[in-house]
């Protein structure tokens, strides 16, 4: 398999990047780390004709803390990152986690937080995981004409940029540049897990969970997600609000559980058909509730 003939441009900065990408004279595609795209290349799922490589653009690869104690993973940084950062593992222990789900090492050291997060896939770990955590996203393209400075800038709510399976409000010619972490607080646990047939595989189902305890053990907040939960990655609202305001018994996180469950809309395929996969999702959304839980009560699991 090959891909079709495509022009190739490896910008070294994002105004260049951008340029290019606001020439709509050829159908053009930015190109991360290529675990998505070279494979839709490969197999004529995909035929732009000019590919815009982002992995010389030193800007977008940063992992740095924000002013407000958060985190801001450009849009580089690779799966890989997220498991050894030490700024991860303290802004964030939930990405850190659940970046040791992704794949195999090879995809993971080239693999990228915006390439995951743009392509929209309701099977990937990390849109799921940064929904439950209150991503918000940067997003950039080449200024137009009226407009002041070389390039113009706009920030999303994570939830506001997934539009459908495969496909989010990124405008032709713009690039998401970074996600933002908000800080952890006092009180928060999170945890993540999923089933695959084999380590490695997209999961069948996946669960992401975050809860932020008051000092008399209520919960005040609570976010879940799902891995291949339904057609785009999405917070389980009524779930999680089941939980807030209320102690976390394990009858409530087992109630909790069900209307999780019940609320999700996952697909039958040739791996797993819906009913057990919202069984699975009722499992593991008890099991990881829990341990977020226990981490919130022991104080040693925040983000």
């Amino acid at each position: 398999m090959k891909p079709p003939r495509f022009d190739y441009v490896a910008p070294v900065d994002l105004d260049e990047a951008l340029e290019v990408l606001a020439d709509d004279s050829l159908e053009t595609r930015p190109l991360a780390g290529g675990q998505s795209l070279v494979p839709m290349l490969n197999f004529r799922l995909a035929a732009p004709e000019r590919l815009v490589d982002l992995n010389r653009i030193e800007e977008l690869a940063r992992v740095q803390r924000t002013a407000d104690g958060g985190l801001r993973l450009g849009a580089m940084t690779r799966h890989s990152t997220l498991e050894r950062d030490p700024l991860v593992a303290e802004g964030a222990a939930l990405l850190a986690e659940a970046a040791r789900f992704i794949a195999h090492p090879q995809i993971r050291s080239r693999g990228t937080v915006g390439g995951s997060v743009a392509h929209a896939d309701p099977a990937a770990e990390l849109p799921a995981v940064l929904l439950t955590l209150g991503a918000r996203v940067h997003i950039a393209r080449c200024a137009r004409e009226g407009e002041t400075g070389p390039r113009a800038e706009r920030t999303l709510d994570l939830r506001e940029l997934f539009l459908g399976p495969f496909f989010t409000a990124l405008e032709p010619g713009e690039i998401l540049t970074a996600l933002e972490v908000p800080p952890p607080v006092a009180g928060e646990g999170s945890a993540f897990d999923e089933v695959a047939r084999r380590r490695g595989d997209y999961a069948i189902v996946g669960v992401a969970a975050r809860v932020r305890l008051d000092s008399d053990g209520l919960c005040r907040e609570a976010a879940i997600s799902l891995v291949n939960g339904g057609s785009t990655p999405c917070l389980m609202e009524e779930a999680a609000g089941a939980l807030v305001g209320a102690e976390p018994t394990p009858d409530a996180i087992a109630s909790a559980a069900a209307v999780c469950a019940k609320t999700s809309e996952p697909a039958t395929d040739m791996h797993a058909s819906k009913a057990y996969r919202r069984h699975l999702i009722r499992v593991l959304t008890g099991r990881v509730v829990s341990r977020a839980v226990g981490h919130a009560r022991e104080g040693c699991h925040r983000r």
